[in-house]
């Protein structure tokens, strides 16, 4: 009997040793550095432990997809695995992974809109923009407001559009509640028209109450824009304009041609940015008629036809000089990438 309980006691004692043993091990290989050189950013992807397995393995940061689900289970108390985009620290331990699954803020990507840009050339952005799923919904020119907007790996790309129109929409709503009194502009919607053509004339910030100043004096007296953008986005068809207008654009009969017809044209020609919005509905404070591009990436101000004759023949100079004295073209060359720049109201008509 005695034999039997030494016998028994020395099972037990092994048992004891062996469990110790491997929960030793099992926590030494919980804890201990994983495989991974260099932090690494992986979609963590639905179907279960198994999938998410099988990822880390792919990516490198698990040694063994086996381990990594036995340590799931072992812990499941301690929250789920999640779905989404994370970033693994170099050496990370299945500790560390799991805790990352279940704890860390997913990676937060980032879209940004720049100011000026049409509603094709947006759609183009978005169905490029990594990560992002689902059908692109149709927009409106000048419906989303230029900023970055934060998304995650996975998300659909139409609330994401749809956040970018309601931060228009406060921020048009914000701009023409502080607009000054005696605008030339019946609504909000005039006055999104009008930033945009702002925001696509001129990249110098310090110069868009002044740009927007001539348009305003302009549609007060009745006289026709002559705004090169909107001529430029009629002949683009809103995709964005890659070479310099011609005689042939601005004879173009297009609702959009602002040298033929007089007022606004009837949408927006791009997205403006906050400060073309303020510009738009608080123009600076001056009788200027026209500007043209002054050789510096800025524009030369007139209030009259002959001082504006003036600057144009200055910046002809100053094409002339960037063309080796051969002539340069009959219209001011456009400043900025985008088409505009040009000068709105640099032909003197």
């Amino acid at each position: 009997m005695g034999r039997t309980i030494r016998v028994l006691g020395g099972a037990l004692l092994l048992l004891v040793l062996a469990a110790g043993a491997a929960a030793w091990f099992g926590w030494r290989a919980y804890t201990a550095p994983g495989p991974l050189a260099a932090p690494a950013q992986v979609v963590v992807p639905r179907g279960g432990t198994e999938a998410v397995g099988a990822a880390l393995l792919r990516n490198g940061v698990v040694a063994d997809s086996r381990a990594f689900a036995v340590a799931s289970l072992l812990t499941r108390g301690e929250g789920r695995v999640r779905a989404a985009e994370f970033v693994f620290p170099a050496g990370a331990s299945l500790r560390d992974v799991l805790d990352i699954l279940r704890n860390a803020r997913p990676v937060q990507r980032r879209l940004t809109i720049p100011e000026g840009l049409t509603a094709r050339q947006i759609t183009a952005l978005f169905e490029q923009a990594e990560g992002l799923i689902g059908e692109m919904p149709a927009i409106s020119e000048g419906a989303l407001l230029p900023d970055t907007y934060v998304y995650q790996y996975g998300q659909a790309r139409a609330p994401i559009v749809r956040r970018a129109e309601a931060a228009m929409a406060a921020a048009l709503e914000e701009a023409w509640r502080e607009r000054v009194p005696d605008l030339p502009l019946a609504s909000p919607r005039e006055a999104l028209v009008l930033a945009s053509i702002v925001e696509e004339e001129t990249g110098v910030a310090e110069e868009r109450a002044r740009v927007a100043a001539v348009y305003v004096n302009r549609l007060r007296r009745g006289m026709p824009l002559q705004s090169d953008p909107t001529v430029a986005y009629a002949a683009s068809n809103g995709a964005g304009l890659d070479r310099p207008l011609t005689r042939a654009d601005l004879d173009r009969d297009t609702p959009f041609n602002t040298y033929r017809n007089r007022g606004l044209p009837p949408a927006p020609i791009a997205s403006p940015g906050r400060e073309a919005l303020r510009a738009a509905t608080r123009p600076a404070q001056t009788d200027d008629l026209f500007f043209v591009a002054d050789g510096t990436g800025g524009h030369a101000f007139a209030r009259t036809l002959e001082d504006h004759n003036r600057n144009v023949a200055r910046w002809r100079e100053i094409e002339r000089q960037r063309t080796g004295g051969g002539g340069g073209s009959d219209r001011p060359a456009a400043e900025r990438p985008s088409g505009g720049g040009s000068g709105g109201a640099t032909r003197g008509r």
